[in-house]
């Protein structure tokens, strides 16, 4: 273990897992501590789903959304894609000594925005302000409580299952790091910041069953999510094909001038899904009504050629190892 905090320990890849499981989950204890994207919980005879998240993105206001937009959508997604109705949201602000009032009011105006869109409250919170230097202009958290029945999202995956995604990869990383990089030709590139709870309630009602595994893929990107899928299901492989994967133009283009895989880029409005095959081409009809899953593909599926692993089948007909991410490729992302 490392004797100081690097960037890499909030990337989403080995050192995050390493810092969550040998240090916060072995004090806080394992046997209490659920290391998902929210947890269950039991109130009496009913179960809810409760998550917290806290954004400290630079910038703070970028093509497609902004900090308060994020931080209510990146919460909603965490109870949606546990299966679970998102109902209520607390909002906690970390402000910073000479912050522009009106930039706030933005910022304000935008978390409501977002709010009503997904069609959630947001009905506590609370407000601080650090001297000048203390902080980056505002950090925001978000927790949030959602309603679910027993038809949740975490379910036994087995050889064959599909792997789904409801777009294209990699734009909210990519639009953040071509606006720090000045990237002129990039401007039409937008953060895909969106809610997944009306598209994912949509697949749970019409396919109760079918719905084994979701998650959203935000830092470490698509390539963490599929490597934690293939961690929970021992023995068994994740396969992905190249030439499945939906990419726009600005994406690769970014890519490749700043060296960044965008298999580990973060998304802010794309969940994966692992289905029952016999559902998938069902499942992405669907999901194609409503807006936002209108690109959504299969991407791969579960096999044993290669246990534990992730693969890609790639366009010439090789396989290529997809490794959890180890170094940190874009801080401060979400």
């Amino acid at each position: 273990m490392e004797e100081t905090i690097l960037m890499a320990h909030g990337n989403g890849g080995t050192f995050m897992d390493r810092l969550i499981n040998d240090k916060i989950a072995t004090i806080f204890g394992k046997d209490k501590l659920q290391i998902d994207d929210s947890a269950i919980v039991e109130t009496g005879s009913k179960k809810i789903v409760f998550t917290t998240d806290t954004y400290t993105i630079t910038p703070i206001f970028f093509n497609g959304g902004d900090i308060g937009k994020l931080a209510i959508n990146g919460t909603v997604n965490d109870l949606s894609v546990m299966g679970a109705d998102p109902l209520y949201l607390s909002c906690g602000m970390i402000i910073e000594e000479g912050f522009k009032m009106d930039d706030l009011q933005k910022i304000l105006i935008s978390m409501k925005e977002a709010a009503d869109y997904a069609g959630v409250s947001i009905v506590t919170g609370d407000t601080k302000v650090v001297e000048k230097g203390s902080a980056d202009k505002i950090y925001i958290n978000t927790s949030g409580v959602g309603r679910i029945d027993n038809n949740f999202f975490r379910n036994k995956i087995s050889e064959g299952d599909l792997v789904i995604i409801n777009g294209t990869v990699g734009e909210h990383g990519m639009s953040i790091m071509a606006e720090r990089n000045n990237l002129s030709f990039s401007k039409g590139l937008l953060s895909d910041c969106a809610p997944l709870n009306h598209l994912l309630k949509k697949i749970r009602l019409k396919f109760p069953n079918s719905v084994k595994f979701a998650r959203d893929a935000t830092r470490g990107g698509i390539a963490s999510v599929l490597n934690e899928i293939v961690s929970i299901t021992p023995g068994l492989s994740l396969k992905i094909v190249e030439e499945s994967l939906p990419y726009k133009d600005e994406v690769k283009g970014i890519s490749e001038i700043l060296g960044i895989d965008p298999l580990y880029s973060a998304n802010e409005g794309k969940v994966i899904l692992i289905v029952k095959k016999s559902e998938g081409d069902l499942i992405i009809k669907e999901m194609k009504k409503i807006r936002e899953g209108l690109d959504s593909t299969i991407i791969g599926e579960i096999t044993s050629k290669f246990p534990d692993k992730v693969y890609m089948k790639t366009s010439v007909g090789g396989n290529r190892i997809i490794p959890k991410l180890e170094e940190d490729q874009l801080p401060r992302i979400c």
